[in-house]
């Protein structure tokens, strides 16, 4: 499956729902220069394409085009497959297949539900390989030590561990204050 970020992910995925899989209104928080960057993106990668705006049926308009006119975004079949969703048109049987019907129930594909998420491992030598193996440390490690080993600020440490380890990676962080040594962060042992 293609990578996409959460924005694009949030974007294909209201677009899928939406008739004709307009893919506007784009999210509230994404305003101005940031959503004319990952548009940007998402119709280079064709994941989105522009067409006009019926604007007597109301549709949303992305932008105009100088003429009078106005376009607006679609979620092309791309787009759609990159969240996991088939094209309409993928169930039809090509015209001139001989492929008789098969007897029996169709074989179970499982739900996005049942695919469990493939585990992320980072990478050796990073920031981030570090943070790990010093809350896997048996004595775990507190902001201060984190900051000196990574050079991150305080707010970045904490957002590390909070969004990369406890999000994405599935990571339980542990926290205990720890006298003479203050607020320590541990992991589980691997």
């Amino acid at each position: 499956m293609t990578k996409l970020s959460d924005t694009q992910a949030i974007i294909l995925s209201a677009a899928a729902q939406r008739p004709e899989h307009i893919a506007l209104p784009l999210p509230e928080s994404l305003r101005g220069g940031a959503a004319a960057k990952v548009v940007g993106a998402m119709l280079a990668k064709g994941f989105l394409e522009e067409v006009d705006a019926d604007l007597r049926k109301g549709e949303p308009m992305w932008r105009e085009t100088g003429d009078g006119h106005g376009v607006t975004l679609v979620a092309t079949d791309a787009g759609l497959a990159a969240i996991g969703i088939e094209p309409e048109d993928a169930n039809t049987t090509p015209v001139g297949s001989t492929d008789a019907p098969t007897e029996g129930p169709a074989p179970e594909t499982p739900s996005q539900q049942d695919i469990a998420p493939k585990a992320r491992t980072p990478r050796e030598g990073t920031k981030q390989a570090t943070l790990i193996a010093m809350l896997r440390a048996p004595d775990g490690a507190t902001i201060e030590e984190i900051m000196a080993a990574t050079n991150w600020q305080s707010h970045t440490v904490r957002g590390a561990m909070a969004g990369a380890l406890k999000k994405k990676l599935g990571l339980e962080v542990t926290s205990e204050k720890v006298e003479d040594r203050g607020r320590v962060y541990k992991l589980p042992a691997a």
